[in-house]
């Protein structure tokens, strides 16, 4: 059956292969993204001819979010599927990133994230159906050792749909959360590095190791054995088409590096928790 869907950060990566997976599968898609008019204008047209209605968005903005949804609903009445992509990535030295770095990628990465979902929860729960798609990362789970600050991130966005998923189960609206790996995308192209340079090079030989570790990451990527991006697409697409109720809460993909591993220990833990407070009979959606 088709969905009317919106999926953030759908300029480039993730969220644009995403779009066009959906849109081929013949739901109603609209693609978001920061300044559609200005420096994404080429993502957007490229987009525009393939069918796919664009909406102006920025997350880390309040009253964009709020307009970009209340645009779709004007134009479709309806949001199906939220999916939330849009993100920046952090690496380098944790003790070189300024309070106001830190501020930023929590600020796309966890407050946008929440900007909008309150955006179209109201329509979903009067509805009484969804599904909320929440992009996390296999660094929610395990820890990689210069990727204190996204890391710490995706961690959060793990707690904030875990808890999520509770609280709308029994209003209809289902919640999963995607855990991608590292996958050749501009989002590694576009990577905040530590603004703290005398920090960095206090730390010696090993304040030299980011640089080292992202030349091994583009050498991976550019193999032909690289990893293919699309893996991502496909992977939101399957959550979307199975049934409510049926979705996994997480899902791995690419190189779990055990992240996997602790999705596994971790469910019967969680959900153990969620029984011994009353509260077992919301982890099943209705």
């Amino acid at each position: 059956m088709s969905k009317t869907i919106l999926i953030t950060g759908a300029s480039t990566g993730f969220g644009r292969d995403t779009a066009q997976t959906l849109a081929h599968a013949g739901h109603t898609v609209f693609a978001s993204m920061r300044e559609p008019q200005g420096k994404n204008h080429k993502h957007a047209e490229t987009l525009h001819e393939q069918g796919i209605a664009v909406v102006e968005l920025d997350v880390a903005s309040d009253e964009s979010v709020d307009r970009a949804v209340k645009d779709v609903l004007a134009r479709a009445h309806r949001i199906d599927v939220l999916v939330n992509n849009a993100g920046i990535a952090s690496a380098g030295v944790t003790e070189a990133f300024t309070p106001d770095q830190a501020k930023v990628v929590f600020n796309t990465n966890v407050v946008g994230m929440l900007r909008t979902i309150r955006a179209v929860l109201p329509t979903m729960r009067a509805q009484g159906d969804g599904l909320i798609v929440n992009i996390g990362s296999i660094l929610g789970r395990v820890t990689f050792p210069f990727f204190g600050i996204y890391g710490a991130s995706k961690f959060a966005v793990e707690a904030l749909t875990d808890s999520l998923r509770y609280e709308v189960s029994q209003l209809g609206i289902d919640v999963a959360l995607v855990q991608p790996s590292a996958y050749p995308t501009s989002m590694y192209a576009n990577v905040r590095q530590p603004a703290d340079f005398e920090r960095t090079r206090a730390y010696g030989p090993v304040g030299e190791i980011p640089g080292a570790m992202f030349k091994h990451f583009m050498a991976t990527f550019q193999a032909a054995d690289a990893p293919n991006p699309h893996d991502v697409a496909e992977a939101i697409a399957t959550l979307v088409a199975l049934p409510k109720g049926r979705r996994p809460a997480r899902t791995v993909v690419g190189a779990a590096f055990g992240s996997d591993t602790v999705n596994a220990q971790t469910a019967p833990i969680q959900a153990h928790v969620v029984e011994a407070l009353g509260l077992g009979h919301l982890a099943k959606v209705i």
